[in-house]
């Protein structure tokens, strides 16, 4: 097993039927050298996980940063692996080259075009929509794929929470795949039919080559605000990361959210044609913008838009979840079809005068029933998330608004104390409890966020409790009928990590067990609750019990 196997880890998707590569036309096409074995053998698949060998593989063998993929070739070799792709380092570190060893110069560069090549993805491709930003990326992806299915349209989608083949829905790992694993997935798609393809793009994706071997229809940006930092350093370098997918080498047109201040510098380096979007009520270049997103109702139960566009182009439609910012992502999502040259009269009858018919995953999702407190569980991750989303659940509760939220460990420590402040800033009472600490102390981080809501200047109730399981209950016990909570961090994720270990967790389901302890009546559950309905969750492992 390599360091990081998880068995809770969901099913890497691929094509029941792939084609058959010989390994020789490999070499041949992208520069590489037969180390050992012969060229005759037929490759059916490609991964860098050894875990994941399937018989008939090529193992992609890449250098990381605690270990390089070489290590573990024996593993591969002996779960089926057809060849060894790797580098001269990589090469260097296998003593007994069995199956093929095969070395190409970079294969992380070029692991999107032998993915491409290996399962037949490089041409014939359903329409790829591909939508990058800070926030919002899931939001939009989910819409696109919903409204495709109002449209008629058979669609896929790969974003940060799912992964859907048409009617098929499993939990992603990584919000883009890897370029073998998003390749098989494309290929899996094309052959049940799948005719577009909404798909999430990360920085992280963009310049580890994931999406490497794709061209997309449309790519679609949301905003770029402070996070990931770890990863890039500085907010430019953040920007500059996002940039290649407005390109002729992954994209063919653009639309591009001005809502936030880095949506005109993308337009200007933009390289493909682009379109822009703004919302009014967030940003105030609505004069420079093609469309516009106009808020005409704000409800508990959706958001209510006018989209207007060139040509006197003219939609009305709500987005099933509250905010501005989410009719933002609708807006942008609709544009993005348009410019996909799906007909605007057919977007038409389809959405005006409705409702958008998209379930999004732990984005503002109502836990509650209509009595009681309204709770909230919300993926949202970062200060501008936190800003948006409690003004949002702000502007639709008569009573106070409670805010329970806890922050990753082992990443972006710099935007701590900014979450801490914008959470107090925004609630009447604040409780502050953990996530995923992963391999940082979970004490440690909870100062930092405290730190940040102290520092505010405001009235509100601040409050640290811990494990969340705790946390959710005392949240519950502070609030009453008109009041609300916006559990902000871990949405539909099912898992915490801690010290690397995926431990079965559902916050929405401890949300709607801390209601129906309190006497109020949430409604059943519409999700996978990962321990048994009649059980006691597990508290947090990382305290004693």
């Amino acid at each position: 097993m390599t360091p990081d196997a998880d068995n809770n880890l969901p099913p890497i998707l691929r094509p029941a039927r792939p084609p058959r590569r010989s390994l020789s036309d490999l070499v041949s096409r992208f520069s590489g050298r037969l180390c050992s074995g012969s060229g005759d053998v037929l490759l059916t698949g490609m991964t860098l996980s050894a875990d994941d060998i399937r018989p008939g593989d090529a193992f992609v063998a890449l250098p990381g940063s605690r270990y390089h993929g070489a290590e573990f070739a024996s593993v591969a070799a002996e779960r089926g692996a057809a060849a060894i792709i790797t580098d001269d380092n990589g090469a260097a570190l296998i003593s007994d080259p069995d199956p093929p060893l095969v070395t190409v110069p970079d294969p992380r560069a070029l692991l999107g075009a032998m993915a491409a090549w290996m399962y037949g993805t490089d041409t014939d491709l359903p329409h790829l929509l591909a939508v990058t930003g800070t926030n919002g990326k899931t939001s939009v992806a989910h819409l696109l794929k919903a409204i495709l299915t109002q449209l008629g349209v058979v669609a896929g989608l790969s974003s940060t929470a799912e992964r859907h083949i048409g009617s098929e829905v499993i939990t992603s790992r990584l919000t883009t795949p890897e370029a073998t694993e998003f390749h098989a997935l494309l290929a899996h798609m094309k052959e049940r039919g799948v005719e577009a393809v909404a798909d999430e793009v990360s920085a992280q994706a963009l310049v580890r080559h994931r999406v490497d071997g794709i061209v997309f229809d449309v790519a679609g940006f949301t905003n770029l605000t402070h996070d990931h930092l770890d990863d890039f350093g500085d907010m430019d370098t953040y920007f500059h990361a996002k940039l290649p997918l407005f390109t002729p080498e992954h994209s063919r047109r653009a639309v591009v959210s001005l809502d936030s201040d880095y949506g005109a510098p993308l337009v200007a380096a933009s390289r493909v044609p682009t379109t822009t979007i703004v919302t009014p009520a967030i940003a105030s270049a609505a004069a420079t913008a093609e469309w516009t997103v106009d808020i005409t109702a704000e409800r508990q139960d959706g958001t209510a838009f006018t989209l207007r566009g060139p040509g006197g182009r003219e939609l009305n439609t709500t987005v099933p979840v509250i905010g501005r910012h989410m009719a933002a992502n609708a807006g942008l999502a609709i544009v993005m079809l348009v410019e996909a040259g799906y007909e605007w009269d057919r977007i038409l009858d389809a959405l005006e005068g409705t409702r958008i018919e998209a379930a999004l995953p732990g984005r503002t999702q109502r836990i509650s029933g209509e009595g009681g407190p309204a709770v909230y569980l919300d993926f949202g991750h970062s200060p501008d998330a936190f800003d948006k989303t409690l003004a949002a659940v702000r502007r639709v509760t008569p009573g106070r608004v409670l805010m329970l939220f806890g922050a990753d460990g082992d990443r972006d420590a710099t935007k701590r104390f900014d979450m801490g402040r914008v959470a107090a800033l925004g609630s009447d009472i604040l409780i502050i409890t953990d996530h995923h600490p992963r391999h940082e102390n979970p004490d440690d981080i909870r100062k930092e966020l405290l730190a940040g809501a102290r520092a505010a200047p405001a009235r509100t109730e601040i409050l640290e409790f811990s494990p969340p399981e705790r946390a959710i209950i005392e949240a519950v016990q502070r609030v009453g009928d008109g009041d609300a909570i916006l559990w902000a961090g871990p949405g539909h994720q099912d898992y915490r990590d801690i010290r690397g270990v995926r431990a079965p967790y559902s916050a929405r389901e401890l949300a709607r067990r801390a209601l129906a302890v309190a006497g109020w009546s949430p409604p059943p559950p519409t999700w996978h609750v990962p321990y048994p309905e009649d059980s006691t969750p597990p508290s947090d492992p990382t305290r004693p019990a």
